[in-house]
Formats: structure tokens, C-alpha cells, sequence
């Protein structure tokens, strides 16, 4: 009996394998919002088109499956005119921030990565909650304990509530490539996976 192709991949070492991310991703999002997503990159970074015709390219750092994930849940969040804007128009203070940006850097991520624990999920690939600030002074060590619980908290959010529209759809996709089979609303998210 022969097994369908996602089954066999999933014990491949090909199965996250980003390259399946950015079929997903221009399979839902291409044709509507002419946006591809690319690896390859030293930092993480979203252009919108520069000119009529042109595409918008979502940049996801090195091969890091994981990137790719995160930079999806920050496209599925923008807005339309945040969208339109490079890198969506946020600040990005870079590792080393003090407790206060390291406050403003949690308070904008929550969002994001509560999201990228749910297309985690739909690919069957493990979800760390990332501070993201490995060269921070002493006196500036992040409370990762009320950051956890801010992207739980959201993550349950959205699970009473549903998903953003361009979120689910990804989800859905997702699932089919990496051929789970579980709904977003039936997923149990726990603080002991995060830990």
C-alpha cells in the first residue's frame, strides 16, 4: 500500500523545509495580494512593491523554518496600510535593549507569536516563544514568565474567537501541506509547551 506524499515526508529530514512554507504562502496569497515570501535573508525584512506590476517580498531570515513562520504571522496581521509601508512601518531595536525597549518589543510580539504557534501546529513543527534579546545588559533581563503568558493568553484569543481572515487561510493551507488534520478551534495550547 503506498502512503500519500505528505505522510512519508513527515519523517523526512525534508519535512520542514521552508521551501514548503513559500509554496503555502503563494498559494493563498499570490494571486490576490501579490506578495511572495523569500528566504535567504541576514535579518528579516518586508518591501512592498516599488512599482505598478512589481510584487511585495516578505523576507524570513537564513532557512530558519521558524522565521519563515514568524514573518508570515506579521504579514497576516498588518493592516492595508501597514502593508504598504516598508518592514510594516515598525521600529526594530536590535539585541542589547534595555528593559524598557525589551517592554515595547514584548507588547508588539504577542500578537505574532501567538499566531506563528498556530501555524506551528498546522505543520506539526515544535513553537518556542522567542524574547529575542540574547545581549541584553544584566540589569535588563526580560520577565519571560508574563511574556509567555501574554502569547497564551492571545493564542486562546483567537481560538474562542477565530483566527484573522488571511490567518486561517494560512492555517488551512498549512495543514494540507504538511497533512494535519486538525482545526484551529480544536488545538490545546498549554503554558508546560512553552516552557
Amino acid at each position: 500500500m503506498n502512503l500519500p506524499e505528505t505522510t512519508s515526508l513527515r519523517n523526512s529530514p525534508d519535512t520542514f523545509c521552508c521551501k514548503r512554507v513559500e509554496r503555502a504562502f503563494s498559494e493563498c496569497f499570490f494571486d490576490t495580494f501579490h506578495t511572495r515570501l523569500f528566504g535567504g535573508s541576514e535579518e528579516p525584512l518586508y518591501q512592498p512593491a516599488q512599482a505598478i506590476g512589481d510584487s511585495h517580498a516578505l523576507h524570513y531570515r537564513g532557512d530558519y523554518f521558524a522565521s519563515a513562520l514568524h514573518e508570515v504571522s506579521h504579514w497576516c496581521i498588518a493592516g492595508t496600510e501597514r502593508r504598504q509601508q516598508l518592514d510594516f512601518g515598525y521600529w526594530y531595536a536590535p539585541d542589547g535593549r534595555s528593559g524598557e525597549q525589551q517592554q515595547a518589543f514584548e507588547a508588539a510580539e504577542c500578537r505574532p507569536q501567538a499566531l506563528e504557534w498556530f501555524f506551528s501546529r498546522a505543520c506539526g513543527y515544535r513553537f518556542q516563544v522567542s524574547a529575542d534579546n540574547l545581549d541584553r545588559a544584566e540589569d535588563s533581563v526580560p520577565d519571560t514568565a508574563t511574556f509567555q503568558s501574554c502569547v497564551l493568553a492571545q493564542a486562546l484569543r483567537w481560538q474562542r474567537e477565530g483566527l484573522p481572515e488571511r490567518a486561517d487561510r494560512f492555517f488551512d493551507s498549512l495543514c494540507r501541506e504538511f497533512g494535519t488534520t486538525t482545526s484551529s478551534c480544536n488545538l490545546h495550547f498549554s503554558l508546560m509547551d512553552i516552557i
